[in-house]
């Protein structure tokens, strides 16, 4: 039965209702319907029995990848803070070597 802010879930054959904001319910069921297929990605490989195994499997996935995402982003964001930083020392040092300093 349906609580107003509950949302119900499926996972892997099995029901769950989660408490959630009104504003929030589409990202949950997208979350669940994107943990729910790496479940069964992993389940039907055949290397990995039973749900709490295959559950624990999924959560390393999930986050191995949710890391390294991290770890580009960080990277991308310190190229970027570089490149910003190279290109505002050009522009002191154009404006150090204008003779004219701004004057027209």
């Amino acid at each position: 039965m349906n609580q107003p802010n509950t949302v119900t879930v499926h996972i892997l054959d099995k029901e769950y209702c989660i408490a959630c904001p009104p504003e929030e319910r589409a990202n949950l069921e997208s979350a669940a319907r994107y943990l729910d297929g790496k479940m069964r990605e992993i389940r039907s490989s055949g290397k990995v029995i039973g749900a709490d195994r295959v559950a624990v499997m999924a959560a390393l996935n999930i986050t191995h990848d949710l890391l390294h995402k991290q770890q580009r982003l960080d990277q991308q964001v310190d190229s970027t803070r570089d490149q910003v930083r190279h290109l505002l020392e050009r522009v002191d040092h154009a404006l150090a070597a204008d003779p004219d300093d701004g004057q027209s």
